[in-house]
């Protein structure tokens, strides 16, 4: 009985996760028209700005094609191309990218998700839901990872 409660929370974890797993995304709209773009771009903006931290953030359509995007003062050029690969994994899977990283950081079967094609597995790109249905995502790259996904969030929710 003690070896059950011992991982009692190991599997629940696991139950969890599959079940999230197996709850299908939004489908696809129509890609986010370029308004609704500077909008969430400006929400995340305000939101790294607010924190005084400098990123990238881009826009992509249903398809993961560039949009909007925008570098602040003193970014590191490599979190351009960053935070683009983080928004089209948002995209083409319909799920946040942190979904990757969290299935890579629990080691075992999840990293096979290192093998997708398209999936970045770090947090910080969110896809951008209209109506239920999937019309973009947003990347976000300069910071750590959990702010990049907190400036993501603030994106997202300017559609709302």
């Amino acid at each position: 009985m003690k070896i059950l409660h011992r991982f009692l929370p190991v599997v629940l974890i696991l139950i969890a996760t599959s079940l999230r797993a197996q709850t299908p995304p939004a489908p696809y709209g129509e890609p986010i028209a370029l308004a609704e773009a500077k909008r969430v771009l400006a929400a995340a903006q305000a939101e790294a700005a607010k924190n005084k931290w400098n990123v990238v953030i881009a826009v992509v359509d249903a398809g993961g094609h560039l949009v909007a995007l925008e570098r602040m003062d003193s970014t590191q050029y490599g979190s351009v191309v960053v935070a683009q690969e983080k928004a089209r994994t948002a995209a083409a899977f319909r799920r946040s990218s942190k979904v990757f990283q969290d299935g890579v950081a629990a080691g075992g079967e999840g990293l096979r998700m290192l093998a997708l094609p398209g999936a970045l597995p770090i947090e910080g790109g969110l896809p951008l839901v209209v109506g239920g249905k999937v019309v973009g995502a947003i990347g976000v790259s300069g910071v750590t990872s959990a702010q990049d996904g907190q400036i993501a969030a603030a994106g997202v929710a300017a559609l709302k």
